[in-house]
């Protein structure tokens, strides 16, 4: 059960490189990996189409954010009045602004301000990968484990290395071993694998939904090309939105969470926040 063709097919090459580098990291014998050892899993199914969607992406969001920099660099009006025309500077206007307004009302101003950039990396990024579904011939690098694990162990570790600063070693440690010591030796694993489920949730929530999204569409385009998929790439434009938002959301969340308790002594109105950002977790 191999991936499906994509137009990075055509390349010249393609197939030469991912033999070799197929060969190079060991991936040619069967059971390597994330995958079992016999049955329809028994090969690897080592390629670079995820690895090129997430380049593609990259260099689209990169070409983006320099022509939304350029805009404010040149001062003026021109920094300030959005263009009349929509171009990609509106587009990330467009998304920073509903960026900002989630990340102040679920962290708190100060922890938003500072988060911003790698909260709208990551919607950006999430956001244009899970649109490449949409258009045929494209597979989007958000369905692939891969590339998922590597998003969600980022979440992971910046939000540990956040809670530390914020709280100090042995006050973020406190944390995990609950309200009174002799708790502790219950509530340490239960909070630890609750810590490390986080990324894992993260990771297949959004493969699942993208896997099945961009599975529909397929199927429809291949029965009729023309119309009958309409109907379904409203739904897929949904779902990208939506899963962008609930991953971005659910950062948000676990990083607010790890500061909490540093910003409410800075900010006494931070408490709010804090709660609010629990009602999120529990809601999802």
């Amino acid at each position: 059960m191999g991936e499906e063709s994509s137009w990075f097919d055509f390349l010249p090459g393609l197939g030469a490189l991912t033999d070799l580098l197929r060969h190079q990291l060991g991936r040619e014998a069967p059971g390597q990996g994330f995958y079992f050892t016999g049955g329809p899993f028994a090969e690897s199914h080592f390629t670079l189409t995820h690895v090129l969607s997430a380049l593609m992406v990259l260099i689209f969001v990169t070409i983006g954010s320099l022509s939304f920099s350029a805009a404010m660099r040149r001062g003026g009006d021109e920094a300030i009045v959005p263009p009349a025309r929509f171009s990609l500077r509106n587009l990330f206007e467009l998304i920073g602004d509903a960026l900002w307004g989630l990340a102040r009302n679920t962290m708190g101003e100060k922890p938003a301000r500072q988060f911003l950039p790698l909260i709208g990396t990551l919607a950006c990024f999430i956001f244009f990968s899970n649109v490449l579904s949409l258009i045929p011939g494209f597979l989007p690098p958000t369905a692939t484990l891969k590339t998922n694990v590597a998003l969600g162990l980022t979440v992971f570790v910046i939000t540990h290395i956040e809670g530390i600063k914020a709280q100090g070693p042995a006050a973020y440690i406190k944390h995990f071993m609950g309200p009174v010591w002799y708790l502790a030796p219950l509530m340490f694993p239960i909070e630890l694998i609750g810590h490390v489920a986080r990324p894992v949730s993260l990771s297949m929530r959004l493969m699942g939904n993208m896997v099945a999204d961009h599975k529909v569409l397929s199927v429809f385009f291949f029965l009729l090309p023309l119309l009958l998929p309409v109907p379904f790439l409203v739904l897929g434009t949904m779902v990208a939105v939506v899963q962008t938002l609930v991953f971005c959301l659910l950062s948000m969340v676990y990083i607010g969470m790890a500061v909490a308790e540093h910003e409410h002594h800075d900010d006494p109105g931070h408490e709010g926040h804090a709660d609010h950002g629990h009602a999120h977790a529990a809601a999802h």
